[in-house]
């Protein structure tokens, strides 16, 4: 069965979804429902399969979405995306890196369900305005007036600078050093005067429960963390460099958002529910 259309398109059915959930788990479980509609379908009437996948998909995660998003109030402390190993070669489709960057993915939260939708559609696949308009529910123009108001949205609250994946990679390296040494004044050195520190925990971990500012704060609480048996990991998170850190047994995964050679955002995943795909790096095509 490796030439049916949803075997072939899994993977950008599961960028899809992922991108509109902020979570592999829902994503996955959208898939399965998805499959099973897929599987009472007359493939005979289907003019293009792809399409009308992503369609299928996107009904089943918006669905999803407006559950999760009551569910998501009552999360303990800060909700952050789900992070996912990637292999370093995602990073070479610039556009999709970006668009499932725990940044991209924190943001994306900010944004009502239905917009969220036409967003990653829109800007992330290119799909024409008619085809979301048939998978969200709304007219042509209305989804043209919805994409407008997403992008201005995301554009006043993503990254100003976009870095190298080279220059990315050099930050994360002496934040990881900074941090298994313990040293204040190197942590100092690269973080932002201005740097927010975003922790989920879920309430399974140790975190913050509300963002930390400036470096001062971020630095010590860092610096100050027992470092028996404290290992960093330099890995490859949702298409550019991150870190894992390790400690009596249990993990973060760190994403950070650089500008101009200084880390401006951490983000510290430590809920123990959201650390189980960091050994399988997952597959995402546009």
């Amino acid at each position: 069965m490796s030439d049916d259309p949803f075997v072939t398109h899994r993977s950008l059915l599961f960028t899809v979804a992922y991108e509109m959930l902020g979570s592999a788990a829902d994503a996955e479980d959208v898939l399965q429902e998805s499959w099973l509609r897929w599987a009472d379908v007359d493939r005979a009437q289907v003019r293009d399969p792809r399409a009308y996948l992503v369609r299928v998909v996107t009904r089943q995660a918006l669905n999803r979405l407006r559950t999760l998003s009551r569910s998501r109030e009552d999360y303990v402390g800060e909700w952050l995306p789900e992070p996912l190993l990637t292999s370093p070669d995602v990073a070479e489709d610039v556009e999709l890196a970006e668009s499932v960057s725990i940044a991209m993915l924190t943001v994306l939260e900010t944004l009502a369900p239905t917009e969220r939708a036409v967003f990653v559609l829109r800007e992330v696949f290119e799909v024409p305005y008619d085809e979301i308009a048939e998978a969200v529910g709304k007219s042509a123009a209305a989804v043209r007036q919805i994409a407008r108001r997403a992008r201005e949205h995301v554009a006043a609250r993503q990254p100003r600078v976009r870095v190298s994946r080279s220059e990315q990679q050099a930050v994360v390296e002496r934040f990881l050093l900074a941090l298994r040494n313990g040293q204040l004044l190197e942590l100092m050195e690269v973080l932002a005067p201005d740097v927010v520190l975003v922790a989920d925990g879920g309430g399974l971990a140790a975190a913050a429960p509300t963002p930390i500012h400036g470096a001062e704060l971020v630095a010590a609480l860092l610096a100050r963390a027992d470092r028996a048996a404290f290992e960093t990991t330099a890995l490859w998170l949702n298409g550019a460099p991150a870190g894992r850190i390790e400690r009596d047994g249990r993990q973060a995964a760190v994403s950070l958002v650089v500008e101009n050679g200084r880390v401006t955002r951490i983000y510290a995943t430590a809920n123990p529910r959201k650390l189980t795909r960091l050994d399988e790096p997952t597959e995402f095509a546009r």
